[in-house]
């Protein structure tokens, strides 16, 4: 069973794009941002995939990075891999660490492994080659249940654990435990403090592929050799929420059903949008609502992560497929609000308290605990910008919001809330 480190829980991660973060998209021009992108706390910089991208059946003009010919080289649009190496060095000059996307459920079409080992790959029953279920054009199935692949891949991820700091693997659910417990063993032999994120699916993804008849891990699965895992088990009561197809509660209590059925070291990322999700200004596009939900975020027991682009509240989607760099409009950049929840992330809340959270569905409010012994630290965010009083478990007094520094009362058990995010130590 895997040890995890749970000071994860209060690290910030930052997810880079290299085709769209830049204009020239290239390793060596995201050095130039390293800075800015330390400067909103971040701990982590997770590259999605730096790989060869295959050109048989591709998406769009440039294809997709999770289309990979090649897990062994580097995108030539990126750089050279003395180019990637002298860009990790520099994250690490920063105090910062990096860990790259590893995508090992499938290949490109006219990937190396698809000319040189036929025999790893999945066969449909007419014997072509294709996915287990769904449809994904681009890319064809691996098969784990060829040992010689697992050693290829494992030999592949020690050989990248001696330039990097770990790995964020693609929609690992679909490829064995077993394979994933194996290759960390394997990398702890080169780099004992190997950080290792998984991709989690959806709950409607596991139940799909088993009527399918595909195994796929679930959560508590997973967690035999991860580290943090998505939050995608409750991401679905998120979306309905924020959709309008159901209530905030649902969503709310799911998270301390977390806390219920996870193992007590879990560790999760905390987000508002990934390179796989809408935009969170388009869901959010009222500034206060934004506010709020971004600090509800940072505020969650997990890891925070930050898409590329976010922090300029960005609207576009930003396609896998096409050169599309992501704005950098200042009117809308929220970076000093983002700076100040980073700290009180870091600086307030311990990562080995319990959390709780609870809301209301007539105000719309959540008020979330951590507790640690006697010491308690409280959120309040009003997700549609209502104000109202709030029925808070703390003794009357006065305290701080450690977000703008403005004086809270607790009287009669209850706290006024003006439509904006509070945190507080109580």
């Amino acid at each position: 069973m895997k040890k995890r480190n749970i000071s994860l829980r209060g690290k910030i991660i930052y997810s880079v794009y290299l085709r769209n973060h830049t204009q020239a998209g290239t390793f060596a021009a995201l050095e130039d941002d390293l800075d800015r992108i330390k400067s909103l706390g971040t701990d982590i910089i997770w590259l999605l995939p730096i790989h060869p991208i295959g050109k048989l059946n591709k998406k769009g003009k440039l294809g997709c990075p999770y289309s990979i010919s090649d897990y062994r080289g580097v995108n030539p649009e990126y750089g050279t891999i003395d180019d990637f190496k002298h860009l990790v060095h520099e994250i690490h000059n920063r105090g910062m660490l990096c860990i790259i996307d590893v995508v090992y459920n499938h290949t490109s079409h006219d990937s190396v492994l698809r000319t040189e080992h036929p025999e790893y790959f999945y066969k449909k029953p007419d014997g072509s080659f294709g996915n287990r279920y769904g449809d994904w054009t681009d890319v064809i199935d691996l098969d784990y249940d060829n040992m010689d692949l697992w050693r290829y891949q494992t030999d592949t991820l020690v050989q990248w654990a001696e330039i990097v700091d770990g790995f964020r693997c693609d929609v690992a659910s679909c490829v064995p435990v077993e394979f994933w417990e194996q290759a960390v063993d394997k990398v702890a032999e080169v780099n004992p403090n190997a950080i290792w994120l998984a991709e989690s699916v959806y709950t409607w993804h596991i139940q799909y592929a088993r009527e399918c008849g595909y195994p796929v891990a679930t959560d508590s699965d997973l967690y035999r050799a991860f580290d943090m895992l998505y939050p995608y088990d409750i991401q679905d009561y998120f979306d309905r929420y924020v959709e309008g197809k159901g209530r905030l509660s649902d969503y709310v209590n799911m998270l301390t059903y977390q806390e219920h059925i996870l193992p007590s070291d879990y560790i999760k990322i905390r987000f508002l949008e990934n390179h796989d999700t809408p935009r969170a200004s388009n869901r959010f596009p009222d500034k206060t609502k934004m506010m709020n939900w971004l600090a509800f975020t940072y505020f969650q027991k997990g890891a925070t992560l930050l898409y590329g682009g976010q922090e300029w509240q960005n609207a576009e989607y930003c396609t896998l497929f096409d050169k599309a760099v992501f704005k950098r409009d200042k009117r809308k950049d929220i970076t000093e609000y983002m700076i100040k929840l980073g700290r009180i992330k870091k600086d307030l809340l311990p990562v080995d308290a319990d959390f709780s959270a609870s809301a209301n569905d007539e105000t719309e409010i959540v008020t979330a605990y951590f507790t640690k012994r006697d010491v308690r630290f409280v959120g309040v965010f009003s997700m549609q910008c209502n104000s109202a009083d709030v029925r808070v478990n703390l003794s009357d007094g006065t305290y701080v919001n450690e977000i703008d520094d403005m004086e809270i009362s607790v009287e009669n058990g209850r706290l006024h809330c003006s439509g904006k995010p509070i945190i507080f130590r109580a």
